[in-house]
């Protein structure tokens, strides 16, 4: 069975050779496939690979988001958290100075470019690897990252994209002002409260200012959080008036915030978060750029077992350049195409 990298178990085994895009032979037919054989197929950048046919009773009771295990991804996880570590102590430095140094910036976000950025599905990775813990720090690198990549998707080069990543990363640096208490308060925000959030875009725009003058990095401090409806916060400007780069960052934190865990809120299932950002693109954010996101996103759904709403399960083989949520599906030996069949719907994604 053909299954992709992120659906491996440590007990598989490989039914043919397995060589990486320069034909080298990664790892022989009949290895079993443990933490440190998996790992390595990930170093190797590789999508697929054959193993033996599983038996299972039961269809997986973890959704794709909660699925991966992170001890598969030991070249990601200390990254990970090494950058995490250096956005605290990146706040630390706007609460107690004002500012920031650029250098620091670059310094801090560039390993995750370097390690990630041929990974075709370490967003998925990258976004399991967050806990409850230091939301704010977590939130903020993965809102680089995501943006990074959104930028690339859409045709920004390199050098672009990873500016475009930075400002991400740095979108919440204004809520180094904000009261902890305030920030990680667990029950519903009182008005009074909520609007001292909102100052947070202000105050990541003055930061910024001092820290190194005018930029798109100060621009989008100030915007992320305006919608293209004139809905959002703190000038309620409209879309055109929103610089592109905000656009893109808006989509990444919109996505983050949904998908992780916090105290008050438990990740949702990654369908459902897309199928929000769907709904989201005809009023609040800009329809090209989320279309762009969720088009990249979904493929990391083929070959996932589903739930349809019928309580039938099955697998999705294939997925839609429009149709975002009716993919090709396989239950048993039939495959039935759901922009076809409008009678049925997923329901919930399976590892």
């Amino acid at each position: 069975m053909r299954v992709h990298l992120t659906e491996l178990k440590e007990g598989d085994r490989l039914t043919h050779d397995t060589f990486n895009s320069y034909g080298l032979n990664v790892l022989s037919k009949g290895t079993e496939l443990n933490a440190r054989e998996i790992s390595r197929l990930f170093q190797h950048q590789l999508d697929y690979v054959e193993i033996e046919r599983r038996i299972t009773e039961h269809p997986p009771e973890r959704t794709i988001e909660s699925s991966i295990n992170p001890r598969w991804l030991p070249t990601v996880e200390p990254v990970y958290q090494e950058v995490v570590n250096g956005c605290e102590q990146l706040f630390m430095d706007a609460f107690q100075n004002g500012k920031i140094a650029e250098e620091d910036v670059v310094e801090t976000f560039q390993p995750l470019v370097d390690n990630f950025k041929t990974e075709r599905d370490v967003v998925s990775m990258l976004l399991l690897l967050n806990t409850k813990d230091d939301y704010t720090y977590q939130h903020s690198v993965q809102v680089g990252m995501l943006s990074y990549y959104l930028s690339s998707w859409l045709g920004y080069d390199e050098q672009q994209a990873v500016k475009v990543g930075q400002a991400g990363f740095l979108h919440d640096i204004g809520k180094s002002r904000i009261e902890a208490k305030i920030l990680n308060k667990p029950d519903r925000l009182t008005e009074q409260e909520f609007e001292e959030i909102k100052q947070h875009t202000i105050y990541g725009n003055q930061i910024i200012l001092k820290s190194f003058g005018q930029s798109v990095s100060a621009i989008v401090a100030l915007e992320h959080h305006e919608r293209i409806d004139g809905s959002g916060y703190p000038y309620r400007i409209t879309g055109d008036k929103m610089h592109p780069v905000s656009k893109i960052v808006a989509v990444s934190d919109v996505y983050s915030a949904m998908i992780s865990s916090r105290v008050y809120q438990k990740k949702r299932d990654l369908l459902f978060v897309l199928k929000e950002l769907y709904r989201m693109s005809f009023a609040e954010l800009d329809p090209f750029t989320t279309h762009t996101f969720i088009k990249h996103m979904i493929p990391n759904f083929i070959g996932k077992r589903i739930e349809l709403v019928s309580g039938e399960y099955g697998t999705i083989v294939m997925t839609h350049p429009s149709e975002f949520f009716r993919p090709l599906i396989q239950i048993n030996d039939q495959f039935i195409d759901l922009t076809v069949d409008r009678s049925l719907e997923v329901k919930q994604v399976f590892m």
